[in-house]
């Protein structure tokens, strides 16, 4: 049976504590929405337009795409506690400047330059994979993303309710002050949990091939793009939905926002529950499935003329819980096809996955007009769930081909 190495709380000469890995994979989920709510807010204050505003969604989930392409390598070569500090304080440098930035270029330059955060919850999920074997990772790896299951629940509220109270700088403060609270707990409790490889920056990526190659890793990949990617047109769009088409403040904005993270916790708690049981593409099926029919059930509702915000919101939960199922599976099959390439796994699997969602986000914010209703993110939101859904058939039956080539004589 695979024995761990012992954790100590606050002891960095052992592997990170439990409490540590959700934490920083959770801010990085409070960093991408914890804003969305005031975004209107944001677009008067800057003199713009709220498509324009909305590439801080989309350019920030596109530069996050791009930095895991090197995030999980470096992981790889110089081991994950030293990326994942040096990201902290990239981090906080950059918020700062989105503080102090006199207009809209200035604020979306430092705005992409926040991704860097991205590094807590790429190598939160590598940590656990170097210290669990595939089933039981995706079982880990469910409870520690239930941090960016949960913060998504509150953070909209907190948002919602600081730009009211306050101003909308007021979430950035509010990132700042939690940002430099996880880089202190990461210096005290972070433990090296890679094997460190004696590469120089020009081989770092000489692996990367073996994965590109592979069609499995692609298969999974690709779902959780498609998957997630229902959810990010929800983060491009849900916010205009809810203030342009059915008038609701921005803190009934961010109240409301929140709802899929309640399907989305749940979702992750099964799979910590059920993965080792089950296994990684039963989890995922049931979970793309569920994805579909939320969103058919959400589309039937508004075509005989009963939608209304809590409606369209409610049916969001089944996207958060089709997730919930979907992302800790996928990512663990991802990460399972190269053990040894566990972080640039983990870093190109989660490129793809959010530069789908990037594209995704930003088509929403623009499909999206005051005559529209909410239709357009609907079928978008559908659209990929249905490719999420025969991206996994593909997996599992590639699987099985290659399950009977090595049973053949």
């Amino acid at each position: 049976m695979h024995q761990p190495p012992r954790v100590q709380f606050l002891d960095p000469t052992t592997p990170p504590h439990i409490v540590t890995l959700v934490l920083i994979t959770g801010f990085s989920a409070l960093v991408m929405n914890i804003f969305v709510p005031s975004l209107q807010v944001m677009a008067d204050h800057f003199g713009t337009s709220y498509g324009l505003m909305q590439l801080s969604v989309s350019l920030y989930l596109g530069v996050n795409a791009v930095l895991q392409l090197f995030i999980g390598p470096l992981s790889d070569a110089y081991g994950r506690r030293p990326v994942i500090l040096w990201g902290g304080v990239l981090f906080m440098l950059a918020t700062l400047g989105c503080l102090m930035a006199p207009d809209i270029v200035t604020f979306l330059v430092f705005r992409m330059m926040q991704a860097v955060i991205v590094v807590g919850m790429v190598l939160g999920r590598a940590v656990v994979r170097d210290l669990y074997p595939p089933d039981e990772a995706a079982s880990r790896i469910g409870y520690v993303t239930m941090g960016m299951a949960l913060v998504p629940l509150v953070s909209p509220v907190i948002g919602g309710a600081l730009t009211e109270w306050i101003n909308w700088q007021a979430s950035f403060w509010f990132m700042f002050a939690v940002g430099g609270a996880l880089i202190w707990l990461c210096w005290r409790d972070l433990g090296e949990t890679g094997q460190k490889r004696d590469l120089s920056l020009t081989h770092i990526f000489d692996d990367t091939p073996q994965l590109l190659r592979s069609p499995r890793f692609w298969g999974y990949s690709i779902t959780l793009a498609l998957s997630s990617g229902a959810f990010f047109s929800y983060i491009g769009g849900g916010a205009f939905v809810g203030s342009e088409v059915f008038g609701l403040s921005t803190w009934q904005v961010g109240l409301l926002f929140g709802v899929p993270a309640l399907g989305y916790a749940t979702g992750n708690y099964v799979s910590g529950r059920f993965s080792a049981r089950y296994g990684i593409n039963r989890m995922v099926i049931v979970g793309t499935a569920i994805l579909v029919s939320g969103l058919v059930a959400s589309i039937l509702v508004f075509a005989t003329g009963f939608g209304s915000a809590y409606s369209f919101f409610g049916f969001m939960c089944f996207v958060g819980l089709g997730n919930g199922l979907v992302i800790p599976n996928a990512v663990s099959g991802a990460m399972s096809v190269r053990p040894h390439l566990a972080g640039t796994a983990s870093g190109l699997s989660g490129a793809i996955m959010l530069a789908g969602g990037a594209v995704l986000s930003a088509l929403a914010g623009q499909l999206l007009t005051p005559g529209a209703g909410a239709w357009p993110l609907l079928w978008l939101m559908l659209a990929t769930s249905v490719g999420a859904v025969i991206a996994i058939i593909l997996v599992i039956r590639r699987e099985r081909h290659l399950a009977r080539m090595d049973a053949a004589p």
